[in-house]
């Protein structure tokens, strides 16, 4: 029983600090702003594809 017992206390251990792991990196994205920079680096890109689609341009 005691095995049982140790056992789920590292599992628990080990979903916290994967919980506390993603968040200091969600918050270093918030803080920093890295998810506008990362698409802004991505734009160029983007566009390119995008200038290919066909569009209707009825109004």
């Amino acid at each position: 029983m005691k095995s049982v017992g140790k056992t789920l206390c590292i599992v628990f251990l080990k979903l916290i600090a994967t919980v506390c792991c993603l968040f200091v990196v969600t918050f270093a994205a918030y803080f920093f702003n890295l998810d506008m920079k990362l698409t802004a680096k991505m734009e160029p890109i983007l566009f390119h594809f995008y200038d290919k689609v066909k569009r209707d341009q009825h109004l």
